[in-house]
């Protein structure tokens, strides 16, 4: 595990069960708010599922898939998931939840970059990710050839991120520092969660080691990992509709290799 991984470990296994308590509620209210409405709980995600193949049967990598927010949704509506994650913490919520709305995933804590590729390679048909994860990766290229790797031929990344733009403004009020759009600058902030604590608590926690991209920087990365890029959607920042906020990329693993 590299040094930043291990940085960010600890930011991520900080409170983090008692966080997902106090946020999401308790593992049995949070499963039954999913159960209630498993598609909405994808909020927009739910649409990219539905042009691919749905969900019944299709095995989905979750990255960094933290408390199991989508993880359990999918899986109630019939997908085979695996969450890989940094956080022991996030694992024992999230199982939790999956058990309380009667399904199950598999939870593996481990770094993204050191996925076991002999044992995963090969295996999904859609990797998907959301919520903002890439800045937490140095190395852009290689996490998208881990993406890569892990999906079947013919399998397909449902990549959804922070957007760039937020790069030069704290559009989405994260509380993190701004930058110039094409600074390449590796930096210590705080963890996503960090905002919600009293400044007692948040003084004493953990930092993370961001790397934040640009769009060409992302969308190359794609490409040289050799997926096909098929569709790419901004989407307003939730803090105001005329701006971007966030994006989604959607690209396949050709079927021929």
């Amino acid at each position: 595990m590299t040094s930043y991984s291990e940085q960010n470990k600890k930011a991520w296994e900080y409170n983090a069960y008692e966080f997902w308590v106090e946020q999401s509620g308790k593992p049995a209210e949070r499963a039954e708010k999913i159960l209630k409405d498993p598609v909405g709980e994808l909020k927009k995600y739910g649409a990219y599922f539905e042009a691919y193949e749905g969900y019944e049967g299709v095995r989905v990598a979750n990255i960094c898939g933290s408390c199991g927010k989508k993880a359990v949704p999918l899986a109630v509506l019939g997908a085979r998931v695996t969450v890989f994650d940094i956080s022991e913490d996030n694992r024992r919520y999230a199982l939790e939840v999956a058990e309380c709305a009667e399904t199950s995933i598999d939870y593996q804590v481990c770094d993204v970059l050191e996925i076991d590729r002999g044992r995963y390679g090969g295996c999904f048909d859609v990797v998907f990710m959301e919520g903002g994860i890439l800045h937490y990766f140095h190395d852009l290229h290689a996490f998208m050839d881990m993406m890569h790797c892990l999906l079947k031929p013919g399998g397909r990344m449902i990549c959804s991120d922070f957007h760039p733009f937020t790069k030069i403004k704290d559009i989405l009020e994260l509380e993190q520092p701004s930058s110039g759009y094409f600074s390449t600058e590796v930096f210590e902030g705080e963890m996503a969660h960090a905002r919600f604590f009293e400044d007692e608590i948040r003084e004493k926690m953990p930092k993370c080691s961001y790397r934040k991209y640009t769009l060409s920087e992302i969308l190359n990365a794609v490409i040289d990992s050799g997926f096909v890029v098929r569709r790419l959607d901004e989407h307003p920042a939730w803090t105001n509709p005329d701006v971007p906020g966030e994006f989604t990329l959607v690209a396949d693993k050709t079927g021929e290799e």
